[in-house]
């Protein structure tokens, strides 16, 4: 089974919207009504539906170092990469791991 992303509401909609374009499975914070929840619950959420969770927020590398459970986190730090950038580097993480290398981990673009 392939990654599956969400997109937190630091993420452009154009991310979402390529990713669709070359069939790989994601939401978005909005798509699932968890626009504007809090960190906890977004990860918790994105874990629960077996999500790698996507985001340019620090505060879910502190949910990891303190050993929040999660399916993944795909951290960028804002204003480092573009757009096409960041979608390539998803693709790829889509393309060279599995769910299940990429559960508990952050891999950094």
């Amino acid at each position: 089974m392939p990654i599956r992303f969400y997109l937190d509401e630091h993420i452009a909609a154009g991310v979402a919207l390529g990713l669709r374009r070359r069939n790989i499975e994601v939401t978005t914070a909005a798509d699932a009504g968890m626009y504007g929840a809090d960190d906890a619950s977004q990860l918790a959420f994105a874990a629960s539906s077996g999500r790698v969770l996507v985001t340019q927020d620090a505060d879910f590398l502190r949910l990891h170092a303190d050993g929040a459970a999660h399916a993944g986190i795909v951290y960028c730090r804002q204003g480092t990469v573009t757009l096409g950038a960041m979608l390539r580097r998803l693709v790829l993480i889509s393309d060279l791991l599995s769910p299940e290398e990429i559960a508990g981990r952050v891999e950094f673009i």
